[in-house]
């Protein structure tokens, strides 16, 4: 089985395609942006995060116990989680009470888990 995929077998460029393509590449400070924030989705736990905030808004302590991990560790990945805007949160009293940003990131997960499910 070849290491690379397949390539075409004579070099014959379309032009047209080509600059169709180039005008609707996105910047490269977007397409940065974009690579960092799939790299967020790249850590299991912060995805755990994230599906357990698909199902409802939780506390800090709900999260730790659920994923059973300290409350200092899911602190950590959802500092990461609001720094990127897939999380947002509010305070009642002494707790600090988490939930996905927007309908965006509902979508993000959803259609990420329907295509690994295909």
């Amino acid at each position: 089985m070849s290491k690379h995929a397949e390539c075409c077998d004579e070099k014959c460029v379309h032009s047209d395609l080509v600059s169709h393509v180039l005008e609707q590449l996105p910047d490269e400070d977007t397409l940065y942006d974009l690579a960092e924030l799939f790299k967020v989705f790249g850590d299991s736990t912060r995805v755990r995060i994230l599906i357990a905030l698909f199902e409802s808004e939780l506390c800090v302590c709900d999260i730790s116990e659920a994923l059973g991990m300290t409350q200092s560790a899911v602190s950590h990945q959802l500092q990461i989680l609001r720094t990127n805007k897939l999380v947002k949160g509010r305070r009642e009293g002494k707790q600090m009470y988490y939930s996905l940003a927007d309908e965006h990131v509902v979508t993000i997960i959803a259609q990420g888990l329907s295509h690994i499910l295909e």
